[in-house]
């Protein structure tokens, strides 16, 4: 326990909490750490599960009991405050780390990434101007670059903007198109597409995006031949390389042909595919990546960072003069000519954090053949599971994965059952999965993301499921 009056209840009414930065800053964090570190052991060890029991009802009123007064008039003290709060908040946890929590795309964090971000939160540089970021704008320049070049190796000036995701990169990739191509730029995209690229050419006052059929998961490449053939006027392109619902990529070479072919501009989603780039032996499925004007990457996908960790990629950093702009107080013509970095044209936002810290912490430390082992163990995992779905006559498999998804049914389960067995393992705390539509049925869907996944993981997940299946049809 800390020897500072502040870890306990304030001595004083005046007492001032130490500060995360500065010489004094280790010190005044260590024993908060320890403190943080046990209630997070404890409340999922309570949690114990995937999630917690019983439902929005029950999270809600255990929250609301451990939380009590939001705002005392007197201060608990840090450690008490840490202690009752993180304990809640990791006993109500989604945990992505436990191995039947298989819903969406949301990884468990690598500790080391987690470390690292603990080091941004101290620091607390913000990248909206270098005097606020000298080191911080140095080493987002150095690392943007770095995997600029993996997506666009040939690129003359390979560079990426950081981002909160893969919804803020589509957003910028359109607002850079049509910085480019001016206001009557047309989306074009797959029924496959994530719905970010819709609600962003809503917020940008584009053409509702027209949507070509993706039957059987990905771009239909006649159907894309023939909307380009029929639409004038500038054309933006934007094909997947990693769904949602499945994990299809879509055909990129022949997309990136069609492209050229009716004079149309090409971005490619690959927040969930794009770091297949670091697998030896699956990097040949993102060919014609290179192709793309734009590329949105997202590393708390399969990059197992802390949110966020978005990147949109350009082969070339001129392409991203869109979004210049000029504050006085931040980025003045003269700092700039003096060469202070001007950092207000690598995002719309203006506070920024550090997120580029944990993501370089992350590639020094791993390495290109350390994360993409980690790549290859997931989509491994999710080719085991499929093949023990294959071999279960109890279920249906709907197609061997393309990535780490994998979507399921109980064999002859009507699609209201799919959704009730669902919400029933939610509801036991026994397992977190989520729900696709495909091949017009409702399915369930596993999205592998934790590397440590065994076997018996795979087997005990499916037998949870045809558990509560059977309980649902009774």
């Amino acid at each position: 326990m800390s020897s500072s009056p502040w870890s306990t209840l304030p001595s004083t009414p005046w007492s001032t909490p130490p500060l995360a930065g500065g010489p004094e800053g280790a010190d005044a964090l260590r024993p908060l750490l320890g403190t943080v570190l046990d209630a997070l052991r404890d409340g999922a060890t309570a949690r114990g599960g995937p999630l917690p029991p019983g439902g929005p009802r029950a999270v809600t009123a255990h929250l609301r009991d451990a939380l009590a007064d939001v705002l005392p008039d007197k201060g608990t003290g840090a450690e008490e405050a840490l202690r009752t709060l993180v304990t809640a908040l990791a006993h109500g946890a989604a945990d992505p780390a436990h191995p039947h929590c298989a819903a969406h795309l949301h990884t468990p964090p690598l500790a080391v990434a987690a470390a690292a971000d603990l080091a941004a939160s101290a620091l607390n540089p913000s990248l909206d101007s270098w005097d606020q970021a000298p080191a911080a704008s140095t080493l987002e320049a150095l690392v943007t670059r770095a995997l600029a070049t993996e997506t666009h190796p040939t690129g003359p000036a390979p560079d990426a903007l950081v981002t909160t995701g893969g919804t803020e990169s589509n957003q910028l990739a359109l607002l850079l198109a049509r910085e480019h191509h001016g206001p009557t730029l047309q989306t074009v995209c797959g029924a496959n597409a994530h719905h970010s690229l819709h609600r962003a050419a809503w917020l940008l006052g584009l053409p509702q995006p027209v949507t070509v059929p993706a039957p059987h998961g990905t771009l239909d490449l006649t159907a894309l031949d023939a909307v380009l053939t029929d639409l004038r006027g500038p054309l933006l392109v934007t094909a997947t390389a990693g769904t949602t619902d499945t994990g299809s990529i879509d055909p990129l070479p022949e997309i990136a042909d069609l492209c050229d072919r009716h004079g149309a501009t090409l971005h490619i989603d690959a927040a969930y595919g794009g770091p297949l780039l670091f697998s030896e032996t699956r990097r040949h499925v993102l060919t014609g990546l290179d192709r793309a004007r734009t590329v949105t990457l997202d590393l708390h996908k399969l990059g197992w960072q802390p949110v966020a960790a978005g990147l949109l990629a350009v082969p070339d950093t001129a392409l991203l003069d869109g979004l210049g702009h000029t504050a006085p107080y931040l980025n003045p013509d003269d700092d700039t000519r003096a060469g202070l970095p001007d950092l207000l044209g690598r995002s719309y936002r203006t506070s920024r954090r550090p997120d580029i810290l944990k993501i370089a912490v992350t590639l020094r430390a791993l390495g290109r053949t350390g994360l993409g082992h980690l790549v290859d163990q997931v989509c491994d995992a999710a080719a085991r599971l499929a093949d023990l779905i294959d071999d279960d006559p109890r279920l249906d498999l709907y197609e061997r994965p393309t990535l780490s998804t994998v979507l399921f049914r109980p064999t002859g389960a009507t699609d209201h059952t799919v959704a009730t067995t669902r919400r029933d393992l939610l509801t036991r705390g026994h397992a977190v999965l989520g729900r696709a539509h495909a091949g017009g049925r409702l399915w369930l869907k596993a999205t592998l993301l934790n590397p440590h996944t065994t076997p018996d993981d795979l087997r005990e997940l499916l037998a949870l499921t045809a558990l509560v299946e059977g309980s649902t049809t009774r």
